[in-house]
């Protein structure tokens, strides 16, 4: 790994990335499938506490080793010098700038086999060390404000009990409620604690042993204290009331429990760590709905002083999800990302309560940022024509910083995305995206693909999509809907599908077909459907009602739900929306008519499934195979080894897309069928 001696010398003499060599101008070309590998993905934009650099992450695809690696690049704040800091064969991620500004540290996997654990960086000059040696790696950490330790996030140690001379594995004994997970297999006894690390002694020592998971570490100001979240009772799997916790930074110490709403306080799947005000009086955090509503809820921003009292929720009438609170450096305001209708904003504000101000708006999403104490602010964002990448905003305007995409996005002549909204069959209004080929003419009508995304509870948004942005390329209209049970429209418009799969959400999605068709844009008789997770359920609901589809794709779909009840990771979900099988027996046949009504369905389906997929286990794709084959319907199942419900491999992703093309061309332009494999 190549280092550099002094940051100064090597600003001056570098050559960056994008600023000094700008992309000659050239005639623009359609995007295609060999550019799936050439984008960069950028994350995790952290800003030096002198607000001066910006560490990120930058994502690649090594296309012949088949895998993807992560390096840590860094910017100047003004975008003169940009760094590339790593550049191993193992990823990095994670960077977290030292409070002096001295060091970076950083997760990587390289010289273990334990997992990720923590290596530091001086950027003074010299190599990396790695510092940290837990078993079971690290999944997070976060430095003391004092920069003498670290809050660590790590794992209990593989339970192998097979020994060298053991042929035979052992056994799996599950006495757990909710015992499978995705990307993990079948959970046992193992238990994410909370461990101090010191950074002169370079020694661990755990804060909370025991039989919980904590999660999320955040240091009070004074770094005395940290805060964490965690769920805990008899039977933890059986309920979602997650609350947030502090401990004093001392071994032996005992957590003290500051929230106790009977619901999800700083759930960790949202992402957002509590946080403590300047002055160390005060937390800021997230607060869910009742445990019964489950995802469907809004979660609004909450504050609770440190020593423990009454709960103030700060926005307790919007109802929009708010996410990673940052308090202002004076104390008096918090900076969160509003999630909107099609949209995620950065927003402010006040601690007292009040107006919501937005900071960075419009038609784009925002996916994290953070905050220097001198009042910066990078961020990462996208638009339907821009990629992620790190933006400066001093509170005015923002300023691309990392420049990782500039070079290919000069080359590529992109669809344009645009706003669409229409009435559903009941008069509700749906709002959703229509996406154009870059060469479309006015008044010509263009095969057509209704898109839908997963959750339910989640949204499309104003950012860029390479699959959207592949169809249109290759000669697609893209309708993408955000219908009832998104987010981003408030919790009644999102629990509208609560126990009612398929129904409501259904009508609002063949509502956007109707759109485009009324307006002259999609071709009736060549309309293709298709989505992933819920958005293949949905997909499965639609094509089991609606016969005017002529292709579909069902990615890591149900739709048996009753013949799904435990042998997923969603146990807890399913009986807190559905109930139980044997008491409510009629809610479990309705919600799987895609299955039990399979012969209403003409449309040629292709399967799609990971073999270890424990959040939709590849079972249900290979049911609904299995009905259209005996029902003559033309169908293929295609499994990829080894994949989760996410398909990691960049080959299987790049197959993904192929057969995506193959199957729409061959059901929607015979004239230029593709085979595929």
């Amino acid at each position: 790994m190549k280092r550099f001696s002094q940051l100064a010398l090597v600003c001056a003499a570098i050559a960056t990335i994008t600023m000094t060599n700008p992309v000659q101008a050239q005639q623009k070309r359609l995007l295609t499938l060999d550019d799936q590998f050439a984008f960069h993905q950028i994350s995790e934009p952290q800003i030096s506490p002198d607000g001066t650099w910006i560490a990120y992450t930058v994502g690649n695809v090594d296309v012949k080793k088949d895998q993807k690696n992560n390096d840590i690049y860094m910017t100047s704040w003004d975008g003169k010098h940009t760094l590339h800091l790593t550049n191993s064969f193992d990823s990095e991620s994670t960077p977290r700038f030292s409070p002096d500004g001295k060091y970076l540290a950083f997760l990587s996997s390289r010289q273990s086999d334990e997992g990720e654990q923590i290596w530091l960086l001086n950027l003074a000059g010299g190599e990396a060390e790695k510092i940290s040696n837990f078993k079971g790696g690290v999944s997070d950490f976060v430095w003391s404000p004092d920069g003498q330790r670290l809050a660590i996030i790590a794992e209990d140690p593989p339970q192998d009990t097979s020994s060298k001379e053991q042929k035979t594995a052992p056994p799996i004994v599950i006495d757990r409620f909710h015992f499978l997970e995705d990307g993990v297999g079948f959970l046992g006894k193992s238990r994410q604690h909370l461990y101090l690390f010191d950074l002169t002694t370079r020694k661990e020592e755990i804060l909370t042993p025991g039989a919980f998971n904590e999660s999320l570490p955040s240091w009070s100001p004074d770094s005395k204290s940290i805060a964490f979240v965690s769920k805990r009772g008899a039977d933890f799997d059986r309920q979602n009331n997650w609350d947030v916790y502090v401990i004093e930074a001392k071994p032996g110490t005992q957590a003290r429990q500051l929230t106790t709403f009977d619901g999800p306080d700083c759930d960790p799947s949202w992402g957002s760590r509590p946080v403590w005000s300047p002055d160390g009086k005060q937390i800021a955090y997230l607060q869910g709905g009742p445990q019964k509503l489950i995802e469907y809820a809004v979660y609004h921003l909450a504050i609770i002083p440190a020593n423990g009292g009454s709960v103030r929720l700060v926005t307790p009438t919007l109802d929009r999800n708010v996410v990673k609170p940052h308090f202002t450096a004076d104390g008096k305001s918090i900076l969160f990302l509003l999630e909107d209708n099609g949209n995620v904003q950065l927003a402010k504000v006040p601690v007292a309560g009040g107006k919501i101000q937005p900071l960075v708006a419009g038609r784009r999403n925002v996916s994290t940022f953070d905050l220097a104490p001198d009042g910066r602010i990078v961020l990462l964002s996208s638009t339907p024509q821009q990629p992620n990448e790190v933006f400066a905003f001093d509170g005015n305007e923002l300023r691309l910083l990392s420049h990782q995409n500039q070079e290919l996005l000069a080359q590529l002549k992109l669809a344009t995305t645009e706003e669409i909204s229409f009435k559903s069959k009941d008069g509700t209004e749906i709002h959703g995206f229509v996406i154009k080929p870059p060469n479309f003419q006015p008044g010509k009508k263009y095969p057509t693909l209704l898109r839908l995304h997963g959750g339910p509870v989640g949204q499309y948004t104003n950012q860029f999509m390479f699959d959207w942005q592949l169809f249109a390329a290759h000669g697609y209209v893209v309708v993408a809907a955000n219908p009832r049970g998104s987010s981003g429209r408030g919790e009644a418009f999102s629990k509208a599908i609560y126990a009612d799969w398929g129904n409501k959400d259904a009508q609002d999605v063949l509502a956007a077909v109707d759109y485009v068709v009324t307006t002259g844009i999609a071709d009736p008789s060549r309309l293709g459907i298709g989505g992933w997770s819920y958005g293949a359920m949905l997909t499965n609901y639609t094509i089991a009602q609606d016969t005017r589809f002529k292709a579909a794709i069902s990615g890591a779909g149900e739709s048996n739900i009753l013949a799904t009840y435990g042998t997923d990771e969603y146990i807890y979900d399913y009986e807190q929306e559905l109930g139980v099988p044997w008491k409510n027996l009629d809610t479990w046949l309705r919600v799987s008519f895609p299955f039990l009504h399979a012969d209403r369905i003409v449309t040629p389906t292709l399967f799609l499934g990971g073999d270890r997929d424990a959040a939709v286990p590849l079972h249900n794709s290979e049911q609904m195979y299995q009905a259209l084959k005996s029902l003559g319907i033309d169908t293929q199942l295609v499994v990829y080894p080894g994949q989760s419900h996410g398909i990691s491999k960049p080959s299987y992703q790049r197959d993904l897309f192929q057969r995506y093309l193959a199957w729409y061309d061959k059901y929607l332009i015979p004239e230029t069928a593709t085979t595929g494999k």
